[in-house]
């Protein structure tokens, strides 16, 4: 999951872990999509400087993952409840009377926790 989506997740979950230039530099980095001229005008630092926070910020964030796994852990999770979701679906269209009732509420509840 080497990708914008996983930086961004990693932002999300770590971020104020992070110096308060780093992860400005590196959100506006990844979730915003400028370039390094673009954060260095809005910083008021050198290109090299906002080179040098993403870079440091991708590093710690990374290793602070290694260390804790939430990232990967809430993304298994996520997945997990994604399929018990279209299971409980499954046998929901095939049921009926109480037994249906019971798993309409099951849904609801497993939506609510993906939400």
């Amino acid at each position: 999951m080497e990708n914008r989506m996983m930086q961004s997740m990693l932002l999300d979950f770590y971020g104020e872990l992070l110096t308060e230039r780093q992860r400005s530099c590196y959100d506006l980095h990844i979730n915003e999509d400028l370039s390094l001229s673009e954060i260095a005008e809005q910083s008021g630092i050198s290109r090299q400087g906002v080179w040098d926070n993403i870079r440091r910020a991708e590093q710690a964030l990374r290793e602070i993952e290694e260390k804790t796994g939430l990232v990967r852990r809430f993304t298994a999770l996520r997945q997990g409840l994604a399929r018990v979701e279209k299971q409980v679906e499954a046998l929901e269209a095939q049921a009926s009377g109480e037994l249906q009732s019971d798993l309409r509420q099951l849904l609801r509840e497993v939506r609510q926790l993906e939400e």
